[in-house]
């Protein structure tokens, strides 16, 4: 089961500063960095399924290597954070019996925590930095480009901030390099020519800017953007985590659709912002009316720019009832999905439906609350606190745990280690 120990090590990833050498107009953070990699990543696997399609070709992705991949990316940078990417770089390609040591001792430092927790992911973890995985050349290629994109939108952002030197032209130079290695992908070459795709993708930008917990001091403090991908983090592990995983019919669909499920579950703050939750549930009718308005200008700004693409209708299903468990079906135009209770729907996971993609909310909804939690408790333990800080926490926690369990899991068991607060 998830674990304190292990949660607070994918936290770390929001106290990791990128590019702190350089003026910088915001903190860049890993959590955030992995984040718009990942998006990114879902929107050029996606468009490259589409345009394969369009000749007559059906191209079937295997977005679980993607999502894996991804999440052991993350961790090393968290174990790495000392070290700049151009010096990593450097490492692997000119020692490369050195860049293996370094690896093993990247995986000493999670031995403990995450063979406890998932021997089998530990394990694929293992081949993944030693060079043993059995990902194929296309998802390597969809990952290794959404991760040099999101470098590249990085470097974007600084440029316009720093006095133009040799090294800024040196990197410029580098990273334009790297965007040309990979416009074999349609979705990239949209995204190096500011096509639509670009646009959209610029939206979704936007919760890296936006700031949680905005009425109040914390630390580290925390983006809409880094929050997403922790709870698509945390969805990854509790999806493989299920009781009944070993019964499921198809677990690879249900941990695509629970991991992008969080990671694009507050899409509809790229065009309204966070509205913190005091505010939200203000008057008993507001967080109603929030929703129906969300739901109103994320038509109207968002949905235009993914008009052309089959997959906008997922996309958009994220965020509808993203906290209930649900069958997406597969155009906007079908009635509203029908929703279950958490029994009923792990029964149905053991005989997927034919058509549609099954969302287990309810689990979003508690990596959500989970990820809130532990922003309200680390900033807390490193001494910024406040009586709202406080009785979040401790709101969260208390919540939690009543709810029992969610799909079978041993919610309790998340919590042990932390402790409540006193509020003045």
């Amino acid at each position: 089961m998830l674990t304190k120990e292990f949660a607070l090590k994918l936290f770390n990833g929001f106290s990791i500063q990128r590019w702190n050498d350089m003026a910088r107009p915001v903190e860049l953070t890993e959590m955030d960095k992995a984040g718009l990699k990942m998006m990114t990543a879902y929107l050029i696997g996606h468009v490259e399924i589409e345009a394969q399609a369009e000749n007559g070709v059906e191209l079937s992705l295997d977005w679980e290597s993607i999502i894996f991949a991804g999440f052991f990316d993350l961790l090393k940078r968290i174990a790495l954070s000392d070290i700049k990417s151009s010096v990593h770089h450097r490492i692997r390609n000119q020692y490369p019996e050195e860049f293996q040591r370094l690896n093993n001792w990247v995986l000493e430092q999670y031995k403990e925590t995450m063979s406890a927790l998932d021997p089998e992911l530990y394990l694929r973890f293992t081949n993944y930095l030693l060079g043993q995985d059995t990902m194929g050349p296309l998802e390597t290629s969809i990952l290794t480009a959404a991760h040099d994109y999101a470098t590249f939108r990085e470097f974007e952002l600084i440029k316009l901030v720093n006095v133009p030197s040799p090294q800024l032209n040196s990197i410029e130079k580098e990273l334009n390099a790297e965007m040309m290695n990979h416009l074999h992908l349609k979705g990239m070459g949209m995204l190096v020519t500011k096509q639509r795709l670009y646009e959209l993708l610029q939206r979704l930008e936007q919760l890296r800017f936006q700031i949680r917990w905005s009425h109040t001091q914390r630390i580290p403090r925390t983006s809409v953007l880094g929050h997403s991908m922790l709870v698509a983090c945390f969805a990854l592990l509790l999806t493989r985590q299920l009781p009944d995983h070993a019964k499921l019919k198809n677990p690879a669909q249900l941990l695509y659709a629970n991991y992008f499920g969080g990671l694009f579950h507050d899409l509809p703050e790229s065009v309204i912002r966070d509205i913190v939750s005091p505010v939200k549930r203000a008057t008993a009718n507001l967080p109603e009316i929030v929703k129906q308005i969300e739901d109103s200008i994320v038509r109207e700004e968002l949905y235009p720019l993914m008009s052309e693409y089959r997959f906008k209708d997922e996309l958009m299903a994220f965020t509808n009832h993203e906290f209930e468990d649900r069958v997406v079906m597969s155009t906007t135009d079908e009635p509203e999905p029908p929703c279950y209770t958490n029994e009923d729907f792990l029964l149905l996971l053991q005989e997927p439906p034919q058509s549609g993609l099954p969302i287990m909310g309810s689990l979003v909804g508690l990596c959500d609350e989970y990820a809130a939690f532990l922003e309200a408790y680390q900033s807390i333990y490193h001494g910024i606190s406040s009586n709202y800080l406080k009785e979040a926490a401790n709101n969260i926690r208390l919540g939690l745990l009543e709810d029992g369990c969610i799909g079978g899991l041993n919610i309790s068991k998340m919590f042990e280690g932390f402790r409540s607060f006193d509020v003045e």
